[in-house]
């Protein structure tokens, strides 16, 4: 184990699930396992008590549900990013999750490989969406149609590439969808970022999920 290790708390309400990917991702060296619980009340008390870099989250789970620990997680300790690893990937469990502060959302599908990236990934407070879920946001989309409000005063090509962010797509995606290169869209997305105060990718995925269609969610 390394001194830079990332600190994981891994939920899962089935125990033989809980301890294979407490055991598998343990094994690799920038990986530490702090902490394993089974159920969403145990995970809120695992992450207050370890402040973990990543919390694995799932979602069906009794006592607290995965959305509702996401919530008090996300509120209480907001350096703490959280991972959705489950089997649902339907409309409402994606969007629940995205809106409690999740910044990633894979499937149970997923292989070894790719949740050990994610996990990474989440780390350095960047957004993860699997495949499926990507095209399930697309499919909600249904265009690049979701903007931020008028308040931010943010030009069209931020208002565009932050509907994109939504969708799910990565830096280099939005630039061969624009045709603009990929410095400009950091460039744009830095801008928009300082214009609407958001600290991660993840917040702008939130942000643009919650405003589709410009208008406001609960």
């Amino acid at each position: 184990m390394t001194d830079t290790a990332i600190s994981l708390v891994v939920v899962d309400d089935q125990a033989t699930v809980r301890e294979a990917l407490a055991v598998m991702l343990g094994l690799a060296e920038d990986v530490d396992v702090v902490a394993t619980a089974t159920n969403g009340a145990e995970a809120v008390e695992a992450a207050r008590e370890h402040h973990p870099d990543v919390v694995l989250m799932d979602l069906n789970m009794p006592v607290l549900d995965g959305v509702g620990a996401t919530e008090r997680i996300h509120r209480d300790l907001p350096d703490t990013t959280i991972l959705v690893l489950t089997t649902f990937d339907d409309d409402e469990s994606i969007l629940a999750a995205l809106r409690a502060g999740a910044s990633g959302y894979l499937t149970k599908e997923a292989d070894r490989v790719t949740i050990l990236h994610a996990v990474r990934t989440a780390a350095r407070g960047q957004t993860v969406l699997s495949p499926e879920v990507q095209r399930r946001l697309l499919t909600l989309a249904g265009s690049p149609a979701r903007t931020a409000e008028p308040d931010l005063s943010l030009t069209a090509r931020e208002r565009e590439i932050l509907g994109l962010i939504g969708d799910g797509l990565r830096n280099p995606e939005i630039a061969a969808k624009l045709v603009i290169s990929e410095a400009t869209v950091k460039t744009h997305i830095n801008n928009l970022f300082a214009k609407a105060g958001f600290h991660s990718r993840a917040d702008a995925v939130r942000y643009a999920l919650n405003h589709q269609n410009g208008r406001a969610r609960p």
